[in-house]
């Protein structure tokens, strides 16, 4: 039995590999020192200026919050997380299938991308006493009009990845015979993954406003109630800072759903797109 040699990396090699852990480091680093630097600053103006805490609380305010409000912030957490995940997956098959749907025919284009406009031009506080007369549910109308808001942006970067194909494969397809759904599945759905992408970014950012200000209107309270209604309660019992932390977790939360949904894109294009790939000029 052989062994074959090892190839060592070449310097090239290393210092790529050198650069991109420094890349790497620089892109996590400098954010939180960033944000490290704004706590400071933020501590330092409260504690200097004998600001009470129920007009701005400082950092360890806030923190202590986190930790003695957890039980009532944390299944609200949940529930805004829970409407939004789900409006944005019932966004994301809606769509896509009515993508596909409209771009079948210039004239089913017509007729109904008018609608889909003017659901995405109609305010969703204005609309939203509508959704909670005829929804058999208050959850339900939290996702209803979670799903409103985030379905368009997803339609529209279809419909247009799908109607930017190259014509001339379209066709070199039609030229090799074939049919309007592999020419749908193997060419058009491709070609519109970056766009797909693109809408997939943009409506998670916008199903977690649409939850939170959709449970604004709705004024739901109770145990199944999410981070919106937490913050209301705490503006009314002037706990500001549980306030701050409901605000922060909001935040966190919308962090990481555009992280997620980033390395969604990323994963899915870094090896062929333009867009994601990495060049050394």
């Amino acid at each position: 039995m052989s062994l074959e040699p090892t190839v060592a990396p070449s310097p090239q090699q290393l210092q790529a590999s050198r650069a991109a852990y420094r890349d790497l480091v620089l892109r996590i680093t400098v954010p939180l020192l960033v944000i490290a630097a704004l706590v400071l600053i933020w501590y330092a103006y409260v504690r200097l200026s004998g600001i009470p805490p129920y007009i701005l609380p400082g950092p360890v305010a806030v923190a202590n919050a986190f930790v003695t409000d957890w039980g009532t912030l944390a299944p609200a957490l949940w529930v805004t997380t829970k409407i939004t995940l789900i409006s944005l997956l019932l966004a994301l098959v809606g769509g896509c299938g009515f993508a596909i749907f409209l771009v079948q025919s210039r004239w089913i284009e017509l007729a109904f991308y008018p609608l889909a406009v003017i659901l995405q031009v109609t305010p969703v506080v204005a609309i939203s006493p509508l959704i909670l007369i005829y929804a058999p549910s208050t959850q339900s109308a939290l996702l209803i009009c979670a799903f409103l808001v985030a379905f368009f942006p997803i339609l529209s970067n279809m419909v247009q990845g799908l109607k930017s194909v190259d014509h001339n494969l379209i066709n070199l397809y039609e030229l090799y015979g074939a049919s309007r759904w592999q020419t749908l599945l193997y060419l058009k759905l491709p070609a519109a993954q970056p766009y797909f992408m693109t809408g997939l970014r943009i409506g998670g950012g916008l199903a977690l406003i649409a939850a939170v200000v959709a449970e604004f209107a709705a004024g739901s309270a109770g145990a199944g109630s999410g981070l919106a209604f937490r913050l209301l309660e705490a503006q009314y019992r002037m706990n500001i800072p549980r306030l701050f932390a409901a605000l922060l977790m909001l935040s966190l939360l919308g962090v990481a759903i555009f992280a997620i949904t980033s390395f969604i894109a990323w994963a899915s294009l870094h090896r062929w797109h333009e867009s994601s790939l990495k060049r050394e000029n």
